[in-house]
This record gives C-alpha cells, structure tokens and sequence, in this order.
C-alpha cells in the first residue's frame, strides 16, 4: 500500500532520500526511540513536519542501534543547527517494564512488535552518544520522558531520587510539555542568526548554567527557587515540597520561572506557554502527514501502536482531571487545547479516503473522551487559578462542561456517507455526566450526550475509570466517591433498556495505589462482584515521574498536606492486591480466605466466595447428595 506513494511523502531517513530532495546536508536531525509513523498521534513525525514547515531541512534516525559501532548515528551526517533527541511517545522505562518491574516482551511502536529497538533511559543514552560523537552540535530534548523528568524525580526502577534528566543526558537544552510553540519560537531564532547557546529566554525551556552566573534577565518573570537537588537526596519531605511548587506552576495561567541548584549548576526551567489556541492546534493537526508508517518498515510487520489509532481521531489535549496517578496534565496542561469542527471533518475525510478503510472509525477522542472545547466561563478566574484540577474535591462553579458541541460534532461524523460508525474508544470522564457531581449542567445535555453515545458509538463496550471504590483512595487519587459510579452505571442501564441494547459497561481500576489497603481491594472485590462484574481491565499501580502518587510512594507523605499516606512497595503486597481483582479464580479463593479470616472479615468472605460455594453445591449429583445425607 505505502508504494502507492512516493517517498518523497514522507521525511527523509536516508542520505539517499535526502538526494531526491536535492539536499546535500540537514539542518535538524531528529533521534527517537520509536520507528517512523508519519501520523500526528506520534511525536517526531509532529516535530518533523514542523521543522519542514519552517522551511528547514528535517532528517529522521528512528530507533538507532546503540550497541555496535553506532553508524546509525552517524548516517546522516552533522546537522546545521542540532540535533533533537526523545524516546518516543513513552518513557522508555514504561514502555520496557511492567509493574512489578518484569521485562514486557513487546513493543507497540516497534514493526512487528518486537522488543529491544530502544535503551533503557532511551534520551540519556541516545544524547550521550551525540554529544561523544559531534561535541560541538547543540542537543535538544523533548518528549514525555524528557518532558516529566526534568527536575530532580523518583526513579522507580532504579529506586532512587535522579537529578534532572540534563544533567546525566549533557543536552544543551530540553523543550518541555508539547513542543509546537517552543520549537517554533526557536527554529525562527536561529534562522534569524541567533546561537542555540542564546536561546535562554524561551518560555517552556530548561537548560544548566553555572551557579555563579547571573539568571537570563527577563522582566515579566519572578522566579521560585526550589530545595536543591541534594537536599532532597537528604530529606525526602524536602522533596515532597518541592513537587508541589512545580505541579503549582506547571498549571497556573501565568507561571513563574523555577531554578533547582544541582552540584556546581544550576537548573532553570523557564515559565510554559499559555495554552495552544484553536489556530495553533489546527495548524499542528493539518500539516501534510501521510498518516502511514514510512515504507522501510514495509517486510518487518506491523507497528502495533499505528494499527492501534489508524483510524482514529484525537480532537483535543490537556486534562483539568489532574489525576494523582497520571502524568496527562502534567505533560499536555490542565488547560484543553481542542481543534475546530473543521479541521476535525477534514481528518475524518482523510481517514475515509484511506485505502484500507472498511467504514469503522475507532476512536473519536482525546485524553479524556468528553473534554472536548471544555474551559472556563470567566477566564479572568482561570488566569488566577492555582489548582491543579478543575474537577476535584468538585467540580468548579466556572468550569463549562457542556457536551453540546461535541454531541453536535459526533452527528457531523455520523453524516459523512462512508462512515457506518464512529466508536468513542477513549475513556469517557463519567462523573462529568452525573448531575449530583457535576452541578454544572445548564444546557442539560448530560442526558442527551450519553444517549447518542450509548445508541451510535459503544462497540459493544464503554470504558470509564472510576479506579476504586474506597472514597479514602479515591481521595489521594483525586477521583470522585464511587457512589458517582453507581448513579452513572443506573443512567447507563435505563438508557440501554429502553433501546434495548445489552453492552458492557467496562470499569478500569488501579491495585496497589497510594491510600490503599488489602481490606481496601477485598470491598472492592465484593462491591464491583455484587454490581455483576467480573473485572479484567485491571492494573497495578506504576509509580511513575512527576506526580501526586509518585511522591507519594517515594517519601510516605502526601505533597500538599505533608502527613502520612500508607503505601505497600513490596513485590508480594502488590501482588496480594492485585489477587483480589480475580476473586473468581479457583487458585485465588483458598488464599483469599485466608487473607480474610486473618483480618476478622467473614462478611467479605461470604460476599466474595458464598456464592461459588452454593454452585459447587448445586454441581454436586442429588444421588451422592442423598449418600451424603444418609
């Protein structure tokens, strides 16, 4: 199918592909732990076409071997400008462990799906051997993994406090957060002549310098200093108060400059950008990608990750859910950043037209399914907003919350002749849509929203995420009580019943998480059982950089309030949890007892396991029931 294109099409990987162009040498050079898709769910083929869209010469190196004698590296020869460098659309540590810290076998953004195309701490690894290799050219770093570890952060996997991810990786500079308007800024600075060293009054950049030396002057900003990076290796608390000045500023309207002492430097992360307008995410969206992976790939298999969303369209980024266990808002803003209707249709025209089409569009989404032009009715009240959700403890009074424009939209899909369906495969914020917890409903479309997508766009089963069903957790994961499930869950069942419609109703929910307990995920067993599920969309919490449940797990404290939040971190404690999501499996329900006894619950007992007794009972033939008896 790729050879239907040219190959122009897409952004050269190849010196030879660059000759086509009539290149002799590249401005920017971009290094990235994932292969190639050029689609704008993925990360360097979004950068790519900006740097082509400035009318600059882009090469790509996807998924480099790092082991031998590092030719990859060197095959497109010494850019003009930089290099840019970023793991891909993960943290290369989450894409290559689980959990319990176990080697996953796959890798969705690896043709077919293999494993072991990328480094442990890919952006660290990959920097080094460019700054080794061409110590004179300018490394700059993006992506989540750069994006989230910025500053001084918990490292799961090596269990320990790690500087700022500049500091191990020697870049020169990290673009932080989604980079359209950094990079943009940038690449029009050096165009004009101006040294990459100079580019230090960027808004959303981080860079070292040497302690002694002066700040970069700037009058607009104030600057926030945080402990430095070996007070926190001395005082976890220390830590702790740290993260909540970043989180603070890293979701205020007006942020302020933050510096971090580290050894004899200093790091300084300038304020971001306000949030992207209409314009600018429009203009990111419709850059001329091929939406296919690039055709080298063609022999080695699919890339999961691109089957994945191939016919899908994101309408939107940033989250206000502010999660304690997500890095969403913390790498794409609490502030939404939706397309226009137009430049939405016009994808989905795209996605029609696509030669393996068949009239199925998998996901009309975003990070959050229904956040969609969602913002505040006052953004004069926004501008002084300090909260890093919009949604917990409640729902605020300026937060406009209709569905109206996105129910309207998903009829415009709806209308295009060649789609026979447009499903919502992203997960849907449910509590948005239950009037007791969201005050906001004064168009009251609530009601009509979820109709239209229970009738035209479940594919047999709708995810939503309550995550627990203790309120105490569901506190520290700044998720609303699970009495909120429920009243969704009622909604849900009326309107399928009265279309007459049987669809699941998939809930997702975290084991293990900070503020949760065994006797915890024992009532969660029993509760979500009593409801009719048996779950299997289950995960173990994963500690992951630069949130609320990170540091939590790390210090034992929470970062707002300072006190105490018991956390299991032993292997067989996760595991423990995590066995009482399959209360239904035979090999689980001798050990679930035990647990239970142990802990003077018989009521759990009877509520998780009396039922399966009473079927073995009944499984059992009335002739040697009788025998029994006599």
């Amino acid at each position: 199918m790729n050879n239907e294109r040219p190959l122009s099409d897409w952004l050269p990987m190849s010196l030879k592909e660059a000759e086509k162009r009539s290149w002799e040498e590249f401005d920017v050079i971009l290094i990235s732990g994932d292969a190639y898709v050029d689609h704008p769910a993925f990360g360097t083929a979004v950068i790519g076409r900006i740097i082509e869209d400035e009318g600059l010469r882009i090469g790509i190196v996807a998924q480099p071997n790092w082991k031998d004698d590092l030719r990859d590296f060197k095959k497109l020869g010494k850019p003009r400008l930089f290099f840019g460098v970023t793991a891909g659309c993960m943290d290369s540590m989450v894409n290559h462990y689980t959990a319990n810290k176990r080697l996953r076998s796959t890798d969705a953004y690896t043709p077919g799906g293999e494993a072991g195309f990328r480094p442990d701490y890919a952006s660290i690894v990959y920097s080094n051997i460019l700054k080794d290799l061409y110590p004179d050219v300018p490394v700059l770093l993006g992506g989540i993994e750069s994006s989230l570890r910025r500053v001084t952060h918990y490292d799961y996997w090596k269990d320990q406090l790690m500087p700022s991810i500049l500091v191990d990786s020697r870049a020169d500079l990290l673009v932080y957060g989604m980079g359209e308007q950094p990079l943009r800024e940038l690449l029009r600075l050096l165009k004009k002549g101006v040294p990459f060293n100079q580019a230090k009054t960027l808004k959303q950049v981080a860079f070292l310098q040497e302690r002694e030396l002066d700040l970069p002057k700037n009058k607009n900003w104030e600057t926030v200093e945080l402990a430095s990076h070996e007070d926190c290796l001395q005082d976890k608390i220390k830590y702790a108060a740290n993260f909540k000045i970043v989180e603070v500023e890293s979701n205020k309207w007006e942020a302020n400059r933050i510096i971090q002492h580290v050894g004899n430097e200093t790091l300084v992360i300038n304020p971001p950008y306000k949030t992207m307008t209409e314009n600018e995410v429009d203009k990111s969206f419709d850059l001329p990608y091929t939406r296919m992976p690039h055709p080298k790939y063609k022999k080695r298999g699919a890339i999961p990750a691109y089957d994945m969303i191939k016919f899908s369209i994101n309408m939107h980024r940033g989250c206000f859910g502010g999660c304690s266990f997500c890095t969403i808002s913390a790498h794409q803003g609490k502030f939404i950043a939706s397309r226009s209707e137009k430049s939405i249709l016009a994808e989905v025209e795209e996605v029609v037209n696509h030669p393996e089409f068949r009239g199925y569009i998998s996901d009309l989404g975003g990070p959050s399914a229904n956040m969609y032009k969602m913002k505040g009715k006052d953004e004069a009240i926004c501008a002084r907003c300090t909260s890093p959700s919009c949604i917990h403890p409640v729902i605020c009074s300026n937060l406009d919350t209709s569905h109206k424009p996105l129910t309207e939209l998903y009829r415009k899909v709806d209308a295009n002749p060649k789609v026979k369906k447009a499903f919502v495969g992203s997960g849907i914020r449910y509590d948005l849509l239950v009037d007791d917890f969201n005050k906001n409903n004064e168009d009251g479309n609530h009601d009509e929203y979820i109709e239209q997508v229970i009738l035209r766009h479940v594919s047999g089963r709708l995810k939503v995420a309550p995550e627990h069903t203790s309120d105490a957790t569901l506190r520290v994961m700044r998720k609303p009580s699970f009495k909120y499930f429920h009243k969704f869950k009622e909604k849900y069942d009326k309107i399928s019943e009265k279309h007459g419609l049987k669809q699941q109703l998939i809930p997702y929910f975290i084991s293990s998480h900070p503020g949760c307990e065994e006797e915890d995920m024992a009532n969660l067993a029993a509760e979500t059982k009593d409801m009719g599920f048996q779950l299997e969309q289950v995960q173990d919490f994963t500690p992951t950089p630069m949130t609320v449940a990170e540091v939590i797990y790390y210090t034992g404290v929470h970062p707002y309030t300072l006190k105490p939040v018991k956390t299991v971190k032993t292997k067989e404690e996760k595991l423990n949890q995590n066995r009482f999501f399959f209360w239904y499996k035979r090999e689980n329900q001798a050990w679930i007892k035990q647990r239970l006894e142990k802990a003077k619950r018989p009521d759990l007992i009877e509520k998780l396991l009396g039922e399966e007794k009473t079927k073995t009972e009944k499984q059992i033939p009335s002739w040697l029931e009788n025998r029994r008896r006599k």
